[in-house]
């Protein structure tokens, strides 16, 4: 009951920042507005993360509403969810995977989210029928791999997340289960012997994947980082998904200090995501991609060979697209890390990007 019990004592309501360095009291007026379409909730341990005394700290950036969330421009659906959505909660974009949002429900509503259409909403979108997804996926064998998002996967019981693991661990053309969450980072407590006991039992049945996102070197906390060790004792291995964000890692030695923190760890860097152009977090998160490039290459000069295979790469609705760096001519070099067009896959273009280019449209030109 002890993480319930942290989760009850989240602060929800901006009343309870009064008498913190947030905002004047006027400001408290318009940040209950953007409350009120975008829900707050803090865990007590994440909070006691922020340094108060900092308007800019990084931690506080990522937790605590701005009036630059009712910006008007972006999209809601930046990546194609949308149209790949084959049934309630189970979207099929990629041959190999299916996703599955399980949950609606995080311990911490991060203001950077790009499912913010989704956070505090009924779950009408989601898979309340777990019946219905294993019965997409037995009937899919070119799927080898299921992620369980939302949400936050681990802010489901026990006892849904072992139906998850019976249930898929059956099916013999899957060969992993990868489990999507910041728990880790916001919420450790949630780790505890009843869910390690769980992860332990199927482990040994189907190779299991804790994909987590530590976005900042303060977020691997000695708690965060015993929570991710427990998880690699039984046998679960873990990767990280970083989101670039201004004022948070926008910077090379930032940047490089998370990636050895994670390594330190025995957390895997997998992606870098360019932060995708989401209403509400588009003006204040996302930094031109020229920008992020010299960011991620600064950073990997820091790191041994595992950190160094980390990509930079944006969730786009065709597909995931890397960008690979500048030549003399430039330009900036993607290629498809995955796509949703057969014909795209593996393929190489080159586009010239002004100094403010932070995405790619449908045509793959830049803005």
């Amino acid at each position: 009951m002890g993480w319930k019990n942290d989760l009850r004592n989240c602060i929800e309501d901006v009343s309870e920042l009064a008498g913190l360095p947030i905002a004047s009291e006027p400001e408290f007026c318009g940040l209950r507005a953007v409350t009120e379409r975008f829900p707050m909730r803090i865990p007590q341990y994440y909070r006691n993360l922020i340094n108060w005394s900092d308007p800019d700290d990084p931690i506080r950036r990522m937790c605590v509403p701005s009036m630059d969330e009712l910006e008007s421009s972006g999209s809601f659906d930046t990546s194609g969810e949308e149209r790949n959505t084959k049934q309630t909660g189970l979207q099929h974009k990629y041959t190999q995977t299916a996703l599955i949002l399980s949950t609606n429900i995080c311990a911490m509503y991060c203001r950077h989210c790009f499912r913010k259409r989704m956070v505090g909403l009924s779950e009408a979108e989601l898979s309340r029928q777990l019946d219905e997804a294993v019965d997409y996926v037995r009937s899919h064998p070119e799927i080898t791999n299921v992620l369980i998002s939302g949400g936050d996967s681990l802010m489901m019981p026990d006892s849904l997340i072992r139906r998850y693991l019976e249930a898929f661990t059956e099916i013999e053309s899957l060969h992993l289960i990868r489990f999507g969450s910041r728990i880790p980072v916001v919420l450790p407590q949630r780790i505890d012997d009843g869910l390690i006991s769980v992860f332990r039992e199927f482990s040994d049945r189907k190779q299991i994947y804790l994909v987590t996102q530590f976005n900042h070197p303060r977020e691997l906390s000695e708690e965060s980082v015993a929570s991710v060790r427990r998880f690699i004792d039984v046998g679960v291995q873990v990767r990280n998904q970083t989101v670039l964000l201004r004022g948070v890692n926008d910077s090379p030695a930032v940047m490089g200090e998370l990636l050895q923190g994670l390594t330190a760890t025995g957390i895997v860097p997998y992606y870098i995501f360019q932060c995708r152009p989401v209403r509400g977090v588009r003006e204040r998160f996302q930094i031109p991609l020229e920008k992020g490039i010299r960011v991620v290459d600064g950073a990997k000069e820091m790191q041994s060979g595992i950190g160094k295979s980390v990509r930079y790469v944006m969730s786009h609705p065709k597909g995931k697209i890397e960008m690979i760096g500048m030549i003399e001519s430039g330009e900036t070099v993607f290629k498809f890390h995955q796509s949703a067009d057969e014909s795209d896959s593996a393929r190489i273009f080159t586009r010239v990007l002004d100094a403010d280019s932070r995405w790619l449209d449908d045509n793959l030109d830049p803005y």
